[in-house]
């Protein structure tokens, strides 16, 4: 009797393992469920793995050490960080990022945050939650209609995301060295910086990004700008962006993303008063939830069949 093949679930996360388990098994593989977030402890049956779906955890050269016969890893996610892509290589596997699956919720978040921030609805929600009315609200809201928008990356969430907003805006400008969009105007990334009321981020956590936002960037932005990052945390340097919100550099910042999550009880941004932030659920709704818990599985099947 041939063997059946074996994959691995790497990491249990906020999505359920079970549609994947189900596909997978359906299609011949025995599963192994992993906790390499909190153990390197591996059943000796799962170090034959020949494919991974990968959660959170790091995946690193031990990783990689752990399991020769690796060839593929499927992620849950559009990014591919938590997958050192360097061992990756080196050990022949391929990485898989999962594509589109949040593209409409992703770039409507983005316009949500943009509009709680700029018509201050944290601020005002505060007001009536004190017993409150209009003489309270002391902030004067900009009309959108007078504002540039920038956005820092022209892939599918950030084209969706100005496709979105382009009707609100006098101006939408955008930075992408490999990417344009319908509606945007291309500019250097000094440039959109310098001219951004409303600056928003669609990228992916890469060594060159990594904190592309820091105390140097936020100076070059227009004074009384807005701050918005849908895509990861760590591309903002926070410590210099709740700077600028306590000094009133920047006017607001919108964040579905942060440097560590959740964060700790006394982040800076976590209450701050001029800071919208929301738990990471930027890529969420029941049809993108379907995509991510399915999809990974469907693709690793789909890989295995066409090596016949």
């Amino acid at each position: 009797m041939t063997a059946r093949p074996v994959a691995l679930i790497t990491d249990v996360t906020d999505l359920s393992p079970q549609p994947a388990l189900r596909i997978l098994a359906d299609a011949g593989f025995d599963v192994e469920v992993l906790r390499w977030d909190i153990t390197h402890e591996v059943p000796e049956h799962a170090r034959s793995a020949v494919a991974a779906l990968a959660g959170y955890a790091q995946l690193g050269p031990d990783f990689f050490a752990a399991f020769p016969h690796l060839r593929w890893i499927g992620t849950a996610s559009t990014g591919s960080d938590m997958v050192d892509a360097t061992a990756a290589a080196a050990h022949g596997v391929t990485v898989r990022p999962l594509a589109g699956a949040s593209t409409e919720e992703v770039a409507t978040h983005a316009l949500a945050l943009t509009l709680a921030v700029e018509r201050d609805l944290h601020r005002a929600q505060g007001v009536v939650a004190a017993g409150q009315w209009t003489d309270a609200f002391d902030r004067l809201p900009r009309r959108l209609s007078e504002l540039t928008l920038g956005l820092c990356g022209l892939g599918r969430i950030g084209a969706r995301f100005a496709e979105l907003a382009r009707p609100l805006f006098a101006r939408v400008i955008g930075y992408d060295p490999s990417a344009n969009a319908p509606g945007v105007e291309p500019v250097g990334f000094y440039e959109l910086l310098a001219q951004s009321d409303v600056l928003s981020l669609h990228l992916p956590l890469l060594p060159q990004t990594r904190g592309l936002i820091g105390a140097s960037e936020i100076g070059r932005m227009r004074p009384g700008a807005s701050l918005i990052n849908v895509s990861r945390g760590e591309l903002v340097d926070l410590a210099a962006l709740a700077a600028a919100l306590d000094d009133g550099t920047l006017r607001g910042a919108g964040l579905d993303v942060l440097d560590a999550e959740p964060p700790r009880s006394d982040h800076p941004l976590r209450t701050h008063p001029r800071a919208v932030v929301t738990p990471h659920v930027g890529f969420l709704s029941a049809a993108s939830l379907r995509t991510y818990e399915c999809e990974p599985a469907e693709a690793l099947v789909a890989w295995w069949s066409d090596l016949g």
